[in-house]
């Protein structure tokens, strides 16, 4: 299927409803109160007045009824806080992905070096950006580019959700289109796009508005994508070098609000999605606490007669250092009533904790994790095996998204070698890899010598085995030599007694 004719609506109107989330969750993910107050109606902004928008009916009525659709009182100042809890819940789904890199393990060794070196080319640190990405939308998109000027291997970016128009089959990505917008001007949208198929890549670029594509331009009319010009065939497409689709879509959990849209039910689901009222409480929760602050600070009342004159339309100031005040009665006579009262008022700050904590408890219940994940309740050294125990709700969520992104992830690296095979040669035999994902809770050094020495005195485990738990993360080789080491220095490498004597 070739790219759009141009003169149609863009984005495709049946993405409206998953946009539409993804910019909310996108709104809560990033953090920023000013986002949330346009989103939800609490702000102006040229918008009608936000008053107006929380009695209305329908989707506008209910947004704007939220407390970050509440406004702000004219004259005063915005006291709403904003706990970035949403940043906290995807950055610590990253981590539990890819807090240590995959491994990627191919048959033929001369591939499997250039593997290694391909994925020590920054694959970690794209890989968990595309998951803290892909935790807030809903999925993410990877793929791997080439550019000779540049390096001279192929590597991995990732695409955003919110940026891509997919077409699925029996449920699995068949095709998709990225767009991005290169430039506007005076009302004019230039948009950039690439159109994925297996074996080929097909640009476009089109001048449209906001709402509308637009009509076809050439590639040369972008500084963007006129370097694609004289790469493209007639047609505006580009070989891959794979025989595949050279692009995996990794959706972060199964979909709820979509499940009966077939053109939508594959996109994914959010960890922030169902949370969001949660989170407008909490902030309200913390902003109130403020308030109490705010509030509670001491303040001195003091007497007209107290205050120092600071001149004719200066105002007048209060010395509250000022050790004697000659003139004032402060017992008798007409100033008998002018005395100093301190005003203090009680914070509640055990009841508005207990709440947050409460909040915190089930925004992260709900989205699928523990608490212990995030740091509640406390930092105390325990073993991995507690660990894993206490943050069982989590570990399980990590397992569900493993089984998402370990096909993905072959798929990539087989499209990726494949790539760099196409591009680069080097006597690359492109072949999908078996993935292993390693454990994100590690036992610590001492519980695991303990472990290996009741092994080793109940006769239960070879040296090579002590050795290979000690140490996960060594290949073969590393092992071997370590075997050796061992038993050199314990006395037990003999040499093989019917090879003594022989002669050479």
């Amino acid at each position: 299927m070739p790219l759009p004719a141009g003169n149609t609506t863009w984005p495709p109107p049946y993405l409206t409803p998953a946009l539409d989330c993804m910019h909310t969750w996108d709104t809560w993910w990033s953090g920023d109160p000013d986002r949330l107050e346009t989103l939800y109606g609490g702000s102006n902004g040229g918008a009608p007045d936000p008053k107006r928008l929380q009695y209305a009916g329908g989707m506008v009525g209910r947004i704007a009824r939220w407390w970050w659709g509440t406004p702000t009182a004219p004259g005063e100042r915005r006291t709403k806080m904003h706990v970035p809890i949403a940043g906290d819940l995807c950055g610590g789904s990253a981590d539990l992905l890819f807090s240590e890199p995959p491994r990627f393990t191919v048959d033929d060794d001369t591939t499997q070096d250039r593997l290694d070196q391909l994925a020590d080319d920054g694959m970690l640190a794209t890989l968990q950006t595309a998951a803290e990405v892909g935790a807030a939308l809903g999925g993410v998109y990877l793929r791997p580019v080439y550019d000779k000027e540049l390096a001279d291997r192929p590597w991995i970016v990732a695409e955003d959700a919110d940026r891509a128009v997919p077409e699925f089959t029996w449920g699995r990505l068949s095709a998709v289109t990225f767009w991005k917008i290169v430039h506007e001007d005076d009302g004019q949208v230039w948009r950039w796009l690439q159109r994925h198929e297996p074996g080929v890549i097909m640009h476009g670029l089109y001048q449209g508005t906001k709402d509308n594509l637009g009509r076809p331009v050439p590639l040369e009319d972008a500084p963007e994508t006129e370097r694609f010009a004289t790469l493209v065939n007639a047609e505006g497409a580009i070989a891959t070098g794979y025989a595949g689709l050279d692009v995996v879509h990794i959706p972060n959990q199964a979909s709820r609000r979509w499940r009966s849209k077939p053109r939508l039910q594959h996109l994914g689901r959010s960890d922030l999605d169902g949370v969001e009222p949660l989170m407008d409480a909490l902030d309200e929760t913390y902003s109130s606490w403020m308030r109490d602050i705010r509030l509670g600070k001491g303040r001195i009342v003091v007497p007209q007669a107290y205050l120092q004159s600071a001149g004719h339309g200066r105002g007048a100031a209060w010395n509250p250092d000022q050790e004697a005040f000659a003139g004032i009665d402060m017992l008798t006579g007409p100033d008998s009533g002018k005395q100093l009262t301190v005003a203090q008022f009680a914070i509640r700050v055990q009841e508005h904790r207990d709440t947050a904590e409460d909040l915190v408890n089930q925004i992260l219940r709900s989205a699928g994790y523990s608490g212990q994940t995030f740091g509640l309740g406390g930092d105390a050294a325990v073993t991995a095996t507690e660990v894993t125990a206490r943050e069982r709700r989590s570990m399980t969520t990590r397992g569900k998204k493993v089984l998402r992104w370990r096909p993905a992830l072959a798929q990539l690296v087989e499209a990726l070698l494949a790539v760099d095979a196409a591009v680069f040669g080097g006597g690359v035999q492109p072949q999908r890899p078996t993935v292993e994902f390693e454990d994100s809770v590690q036992e610590d050094p001492l519980t695991l010598a303990n472990t290996a020495d009741v092994l080793r005195r109940a006769n239960a485990a070879s040296t090579d085995t002590l050795v290979r738990m000690a140490h996960p993360e060594w290949d073969d080789d590393q092992v071997t030599a370590e075997v050796a080491r061992i038993q050199g220095e314990a006395g037990m490498a003999v040499e093989d007694p019917m090879q003594a004597g022989a002669l050479p």
